[in-house]
């Protein structure tokens, strides 16, 4: 993320093992960390490489490591999250992005935040495109010039944003076939708001923790009347997930009753990198399925 001070950024490089970095700043930028190995790209004129073949990577295979993304430090040192390419690929083969919803969606979180997995992947995946946002934080009327100037059609927001653009001017959604919130409880009567000012609009609360693939459970809804209660449900859990609300023992709790939900199935990370002590505190093994891990959200929930 380019707003980070350059000590995070050279905690992350070390973290992971970095040797090369790919940047679009000019050589002998103070601000970039050191790396074994810096590519700069220039714009408008062609790169020293060019003229060589196309490269693949040799036995691609879904298990391996697509990415490492950092959370963000708020509970401790930050943690580099071992996503696989498996892991984006049942992301993006979900129904929930069927039909033309999805079509055309914005991409304007970071690349260091995981909703960007959703933006750019589940679009680009699927045949859709991928509207790039221009750069700097996500001002109001910058994401509505975009999403009108270039036909967007689905929109994921983080709950803040949601329920200030809501407050704000709930015409703002205008044009939107799909609006996405979450990263904290979604206001029902925000999204009531919303989806009265705009019949037919979808609306969608996506749970996950990053160590799930941005997204483990949904709540999808274009009925205001369905928004009546205080709490917007985070949904079922995606396909190929599974979601369990367990007590202390690991044992399934009754309907009603507040217990800690695990996550287990298709998206759920390796691991964090290089920690393998906080790996097997975290994503422990799944009583329900044999081989099976789940992870460990510490997140408090009850099943309706």
């Amino acid at each position: 993320h380019p707003g980070q001070p350059r000590q995070h950024w050279e905690g992350q490089f070390a973290d992971a093992g970095v040797r090369v970095l790919l940047t679009d700043r000019p050589e002998g930028d103070p601000g970039l960390p050191r790396c074994e190995r810096v590519l700069h790209l220039t714009r408008g004129r062609a790169g020293a490489d060019d003229d060589r073949a196309p490269y693949l990577a040799p036995g691609l295979r879904p298990a391996r490591l697509a990415y490492l993304m950092y959370t963000s430090g708020s509970t401790g040192v930050p943690k580099g999250v071992a996503t696989t390419h498996g892991d984006i690929l049942a992301l993006a083969a979900d129904r929930r992005w069927d039909g033309d919803e999805h079509e055309r969606v914005l991409l304007h979180s970071s690349i260091a935040f995981d909703a960007s997995t959703y933006e750019l992947w589940v679009p680009l995946l699927r045949g859709g495109t991928v509207v790039v946002a221009p750069p700097g934080d996500a001002d109001p009327e910058v994401l509505r010039t975009a999403v009108r100037r270039h036909g967007v059609t689905a929109l994921w927001l983080t709950a803040g944003l949601f329920h200030h653009l809501a407050d704000l001017d709930p015409g703002f959604f205008a044009g939107l076939r799909a609006v996405w919130a979450g990263g904290d409880a979604v206001s029902p009567q925000a999204a009531a708001r919303v989806l009265r000012a705009h019949p037919g609009l979808t609306l969608g609360n996506g749970y996950g923790p990053t160590e799930t693939t941005t997204f483990a459970a949904s709540y999808v809804t274009a009925e205001a009347d369905d928004l009546a209660g205080g709490v917007l449900p985070i949904g079922r859990p995606l396909d190929g997930m599974r979601a369990h609300v367990l007590d202390a023992a690991l044992r399934p709790a009754a309907p009603g009753v507040v217990a800690e939900l695990y996550v287990s199935g298709a998206g759920v990370a390796r691991g964090y990198a290089g920690r393998a002590g906080l790996t097997a505190s975290r994503f422990v093994a799944c009583p329900f399925d044999a081989g099976e891990r789940m992870y460990r959200t510490g997140d408090l929930v009850r099943r309706g």
